[in-house]
């Protein structure tokens, strides 16, 4: 399979830069591989699906605040930090990406703050990893919870570049799953939006069990894919941990032919990674790169919740790969068609 034959185009006004008023009334396709039927829902609809014994598998990573502005020394100029993952506590040394990156050298001081006090943190070049990419060192008196208080003041909610604006008070509730609780991440599982607690409490009622495992998600599953061959595109390992609860209740579900929901493709990505010989699920703690593309064969979960997708994109590739290249796109087509919102905020689509 080839990345040109993932081209559609998508209409600007379709990507969702803000979410839907209430998160369980997003619009909902329902796409069925078995016949092709794709019936259109909203989301809290998704009851009349699943019952008891079903289980629901979620990402509980947590987004931190990580895009802070600060100034660069004597020029003052104005520049963009993007906080990857923390390097070493106790040296508070961080791995971050700059914007401009052509202005950042190794020995740069950058100054953070609020208002007209750009004192408040100061951070220090240290090296080159990339492009963009720049290790800091950052320079504060007090301890390390200190630190980080004062670090994620000054930050704010990573929302995606495409939403082309700055992200709001309203982004640090509604860019977090209602049951995110693992920090680590810096993109959220934009399955998992949809969620109130509402909607999770109907499920409970009809005997559905939610089960969570961590996968804190990066900036890799946006990098551009420049190979026609997919199967030299490599993604970024991301950090992944998977309990022995989850364990249980997913192979509880799998022996007795119940339906195991992948909420999002870093669920996939991560059940997929952790799957035994036997085809059970097996407990994790460490990294993923899995690179999910036709053909593929999976091995865990028999149903998916996903957002829609970006033309090209990992994520899309994904989709197709669980629902089938010719049912995904004409999914897709139809989305359009009908005026479905795409990405981070937009709407959703159950795979059954």
């Amino acid at each position: 399979m080839k990345l040109s034959r993932y081209k559609f185009t998508l209409p600007p006004e379709l990507i969702a830069t803000h979410p839907a008023p209430y998160r369980d009334e997003s619009r909902l396709m329902v796409v069925h591989r078995d016949t092709g039927k794709i019936e259109h829902r909203v989301f809290k609809d998704l009851v009349k699906y699943f019952g008891a014994g079903d289980v629901f598998v979620m990402n509980n990573t947590r987004v931190f605040p990580a895009r802070l502005y600060g100034n660069k020394e004597k020029t003052g100029a104005r520049i963009e930090v993007f906080l990857l993952r923390e390097l070493n506590e106790s040296l508070r040394l961080w791995d971050v990406l700059v914007d401009p990156a052509r202005k950042i050298r190794i020995g740069n001081k950058l100054y953070f703050g609020k208002d007209e006090n750009m004192e408040d943190l100061v951070a220090e070049v240290i090296d080159n990893t990339t492009s963009r990419g720049r290790t800091l060192r950052f320079l504060c008196e007090g301890d390390h919870d200190a630190f980080k208080k004062k670090l994620y003041e000054l930050g704010e909610t990573p929302i995606p570049k495409y939403m082309n604006r700055e992200a709001e008070e309203e982004d640090k509730e509604r860019y977090q799953t209602i049951y995110a609780t693992e920090e680590g991440a810096v993109v959220a599982p934009a399955a998992g939006l949809h969620f109130s607690r509402e909607l999770m409490r109907r499920l409970e009622i009809k005997d559905s069990r939610f089960v969570y495992l961590t996968v804190h998600s990066g900036l890799g599953i946006y990098r551009e894919i420049d190979v026609e061959d997919l199967s030299k595109h490599k993604i970024d390992s991301e950090q992944m941990i998977i309990g022995r609860e989850t364990i249980d209740a997913v192979n509880t579900a799998i022996d007795t032919n119940h339906r195991v929901c992948a909420v999002g493709t870093s669920v996939m990505r991560a059940i997929e990674t952790a799957v035994g010989t036997d085809g059970h699920l097996k407990e994790f703690d460490g990294w993923t790169n899995k690179f999910i593309f036709i053909p593929y064969e999976f091995s865990i979960a028999n149903s998916m919740i996903t957002n829609f997708h970006q033309p090209y994109s990992t994520l899309l590739l994904m989709t197709a790969a669980f629902a089938g290249y010719e049912l995904t796109m004409e999914a897709y087509d139809i989305a359009i068609k009908e005026k479905y919102r795409f990405c981070a905020y937009g709407d959703a689509m159950l795979i059954l």
